[in-house]
Formats: C-alpha cells, sequence, structure tokens
C-alpha cells in the first residue's frame, strides 16, 4: 500500500485512540518522538483488528510511514484507522494521525502508517480470522 505524498483533507476511517503530547515524550528539539507515534498508532491500530475480529493480534508488518508534520507538546492527538484488508490470518489498516494544535482549531493529518496485524493462538501460532468483511 502506498501512503500519498500529501495528507487526506478529513479523517478517514474510526477514532481508535486520542491521547494528549507530554514533554516526557519529546525529542531534543522539542518535537514529539516518532517512536512515540508509532507507538501510539500500532495501539489504535491493534485495538480496531481486535475489536473487529474478537482474536488477540500480533503486529506482523509496518508496511510505510509517512510523517508530514510534527506534533508539538500540548497537541491532542488522535488516530483514526480503517481496514483495508483481510487475509486468511491477518488483517492490514491504515492509521492516520491527527492533532490539533493545544486542543484547539481544526486538526490536520500530521502522520500516515499502513499496519498489519496476525491473529494468534494460545501458543503464538497463527489462527484463522474466519469469515469477516470489512
Amino acid at each position: 500500500m502506498v501512503i500519498a505524498e500529501t495528507p487526506s483533507a478529513t479523517p478517514q476511517g474510526e477514532l481508535s485512540v486520542r491521547v494528549l503530547a507530554m514533554p516526557a515524550d519529546t525529542n531534543a528539539a522539542g518535537n514529539i518522538f516518532g517512536g512515540w507515534v508509532l507507538g501510539q498508532m500500532d495501539i489504535a491500530g491493534a485495538t480496531h483488528a481486535i475489536s473487529h475480529t474478537g482474536l488477540p493480534m500480533a503486529t506482523v508488518a509496518v508496511d510505510a510511514m509517512k510523517f508530514y508534520k510534527p506534533i508539538n507538546v500540548g497537541d491532542e492527538v488522535s488516530c483514526y484507522t480503517r481496514i483495508t484488508r483481510i487475509g486468511r490470518t491477518s488483517i492490514t489498516l491504515i492509521v492516520e494521525t491527527w492533532v490539533r494544535r493545544r486542543r484547539q482549531g481544526a486538526p490536520m493529518n500530521v502522520t500516515t502508517g499502513t499496519f498489519t496485524y496476525v491473529a494468534t493462538g494460545d501458543g503464538g501460532e497463527p489462527v484463522e480470522i474466519g469469515n469477516k468483511a470489512f
């Protein structure tokens, strides 16, 4: 899945995570760490995948990430998710991260990524998702 060079104009998908960016999550430049953002996006994608399948899920790939703008301390960070593919044991989602600067004004898309999760059994082995449409 190719991520667009320019961000979408409105959030696509369902709201899966909303959190405030805090000072402890900043890098030396004063922006929020990309790894922190990736973690929030992974939580959002897994939450959506689990709620859709009803099965435990493990992240198996982050196929693409595109950072459009930095996230600042105090920004309201929202991750929106949408399913793009369901396989025999895996599910792929697009995760968009949107912010409102200091929780005010119009939201803007700052990051988009493609995440793939695999359904897991008790021993961690892949299990079939079943016939669930998206």
